[in-house]
């Protein structure tokens, strides 16, 4: 059973006009105008012909006749020039409402706590809002085509209705309950493709995701080398040919629709026609309203299935408008913007029997886990991979809440602070990291302006950068990356990690956390960053987390994980006095590293 959207279609709508009001009232008045255009220009259209006959059968002068025929061609030249400025106009304000909730999606993915990025619930939602902002005709601009539309159908409808009142009530009876059960069977047809909706996007998920692995340019090489294009153009094929019988079974459905559509006008047009005929020959009634009221059942039969139509739309768009709501009003399960303030340093963190499980995990990642840093402390944790390694940064971090047990800060649960001035206390540099196409200096100092150039400089020195950033075209100015500026430069995935390193060290905060910081790195580049570690992380609590054991010797303290918990604990000449699963990892680790060396050296 699907969970019920927290909003209903009109406080959705609502929820909108609101916005409009408070950001983009032009959006409001202009759908007004665009709604009384159109019925204008509606009722206007409709009353040329009958007018012109009825001067005709009047016999009206020709004077009287072409003065008619002027009036009503200016009316409508008018109408529609009004109509296409309303049109283009109106454009503008419903990009910026739409470009707006955009804006405050993004935000909110941007600072959301970390513990939400892995929830599907999240993330599912997450996905419904890009569907709703990212493009002209997604809901969140759409909708006011379709609000205008409403306003538009539902103000028509009254003053066909008005018009129509002195006809037989059963005339009325009869056209709105064969529009009505047009649509509505019709709908229910056509609405095939939106229950099959999941097989349809199947396929062409699987068509756009063969095409984009043929034109990647990742895989030509494999592509050329294993002769795996037959391969690519029969799965191409096979998806299609799945793909077109759906096809057929969609439009073979939507037929009867049509067919049923087709029926009832021929019944409803039939039933007008001859009750107005009848009105004709046994009440004397004008042509000229004769052609009025037939063009006015047809009018009126538009404006109803205009109705229904609309409020179907509305209620989809409705959903996704939801979809942005909820998004937006998400639950942080972490103190984003209230909590205490942070004490003074210096810090030590503590954790406190420590569990965590990952949502929907069948077992614990970490497993009561006691833990104290240190302030000043260079602490290292290794293990092998899936020990915990990662998701025991993460908490300490305070990225993650612990399932059981408790992280300290100078003794108090963090959990009590504002998060995001804890996230102040960290300078990290983590397996995947962000490098955006911007210049090498701004990547440091993360700001476009305003940075200390100088401090920049020290810290590409810290991490071994100097030499490569110098002998760039632009030194620190250069920009890192092709996509945005053709002039860029790409930089090794160990170079990427310096950087990263000397961003780290750029923001100085008190505790330094270094999250496989060598793992793109060659052994003697691995070397030369080990030798520089105490320079880099004195005067400051560290956090080193490797699977490479050679980098522990440099650390105060080791903790050795497996299978979330800690199995050994001491210095690195002590754990290998010890001869437990430290010991034993570091002998395996120092035969695959001789075996390599000799196999350069050959």
């Amino acid at each position: 059973m699907k969970n019920k959207p927290k909003y209903n279609m009109w406080q959705n709508a609502g929820y909108m006009i609101r916005e409009a009001w408070l950001h983009e009232k032009s959006v409001l008045f202009l759908c007004l105008a665009a709604a009384a255009l159109a019925v204008t220009s509606s009722v206007t259209e409709l009353y040329v012909t009958p007018a012109l006959l009825g001067k005709v059968e009047n016999a009206a002068s020709l004077g009287a006749l072409l003065g008619t025929i002027g009036g009503f061609a200016a009316a409508i030249i008018l109408l529609r020039g009004l109509s296409a400025y309303v049109d283009r106009n109106t454009m503008f304000g419903r990009i910026v409402l739409r470009v707006q909730q955009a804006n405050h999606i993004v935000r909110k993915m941007a600072v959301t706590s970390y513990a939400n990025l892995l929830n599907p619930d999240f993330l599912k939602k997450y996905a419904q809002t890009r569907e709703a902002t990212n493009s002209n005709d997604s809901s969140a601009e759409a909708i006011w085509n379709t609000l205008t539309a409403l306003l538009q159908n539902g103000v028509g409808f009254l003053i066909y209705l008005c018009l129509l009142s002195s006809l037989h009530p059963l005339l009325l009876a009869v056209i709105v309950a064969t529009t009505a059960a047009g649509y509505l069977v019709s709908k229910r047809i056509n609405e095939w493709g939106f229950r099959h909706r999941e097989e349809s996007e199947g396929y062409i998920k699987e068509l756009h995701y063969i095409q984009g692995k043929s034109e990647d340019q990742r895989l030509a090489k494999d592509i050329r080398m294993f002769g795996i294009r037959p391969w690519l153009e029969e799965l191409y094929a096979k998806t299609m040919r799945l793909y077109r019988g759906f096809i057929r079974r969609r439009e073979s459905t939507y037929l009867w629709a049509n067919l049923l559509d087709i029926a009832l006008t021929f019944l409803r047009s039939g039933i007008a026609y001859w009750y107005l005929i009848s009105l004709t020959l046994g009440r004397g009634l004008p042509t000229s309203e004769f052609l009025l009221y037939f063009s006015a059942v047809s009018g009126f039969t538009a404006w109803i299935t205009g109705i229904l139509e609309h409020l179907t739309t509305l209620h989809q768009q409705s959903l996704e408008l939801s979809s942005i709501r909820e998004f937006l009003e998400y639950p942080e399960p972490f103190s984003m913007e209230g909590g205490k303030s942070l004490p003074r340093g210096p810090y030590e963190i503590t954790l406190e029997h420590v569990s965590f499980r990952y949502p929907e995990g069948t077992r614990d990642t970490i497993h009561d886990l006691n833990l104290n840093l240190r302030a000043g402390e260079k602490l290292a944790v290794v293990g092998l991979n899936g020990a915990g390694k990662t998701t025991l940064v993460k908490l300490i971090c305070g990225f993650l809440d612990p399932t059981e047990g408790r992280v300290l800060l100078n003794g108090q649960d963090i959990r009590d602070f504002n998060r995001r001035e804890y996230y102040g206390l960290f300078s990290a540099v983590f397996q995947s990291f962000s490098v955006l196409e911007a210049t090498v200096a701004e990547n440091v100092a993360q700001s476009v302006e305003g940075f200390d150039r100088e401090r920049v400089s020290q810290c590409l020195a810290q991490a071994g950068l100097s030499k490569k950033i110098d002998a760039l075209p632009k030194g620190m100015d250069t920009h890192i990356g092709r996509k945005v500026f053709p002039n860029g430069v790409e930089l090794s995935g160990g170079q990427l990690q310096r950087l990263m390193l000397a961003r780290a060290l750029y923001k100085d905060a008190p505790l330094l956390v270094l999250d496989e910081p060598t793992a793109a790195l060659d052994p003697i580049a691995e070397s030369d960053i080990y030798r520089k570690y105490s320079q880099m992380t004195a005067g400051r609590t560290s956090l080193f987390i490797s699977h490479r054991l050679a980098s522990t010797r440099f650390c105060d303290r080791i903790i050795f994980l497996a299978e979330g918990a800690i199995a050994e604990e001491g210095t690195h000449e002590a754990l290998l006095r010890r001869g437990g699963g430290y010991a034993e990892l570091f002998r395996v680790q120092s035969q695959y590293y001789q075996k390599e060396a000799g196999a350069n050296e050959g």
